[in-house]
């Protein structure tokens, strides 16, 4: 799934689309800050892995991965709130790039 022109999304086809909404804008958010910071952004990658799919006890691992011209950053997170996850993630890659 791609969000914009260098967003692509793998996992999260099972997601509804009211929390898809909800993705859509805290990604959103998150990658206008890593482009400033970028030199030249080639790619933001974020996979969803669920984990222990037990019902009302289901955790998410998230991992993220940026290409700025040429140099990889990466950062994982595990939460039971997928928005938790996603945030938690992608203000890693920030601070790394601040």
């Amino acid at each position: 799934m791609k969000l914009g022109s260098n967003i692509q999304l793998s996992g999260f086809r099972d997601i509804d689309s009211s929390s898809m909404a909800v993705l859509n804008k805290i990604i959103g958010n998150h990658a206008k800050r890593i482009a400033e910071l970028t030199k030249k952004l080639q790619d933001l990658h974020i996979t969803l892995k669920p984990v222990h799919e037990r019902e009302k006890s289901e955790k998410y691992e998230v991992h993220a991965k940026i290409v700025d011209d040429g140099k990889v950053y990466a950062s994982e997170a595990v939460e039971r709130n997928l928005f938790v996850a996603v945030d938690s993630v992608l203000k890693k890659i920030v601070h790394e790039l601040d």
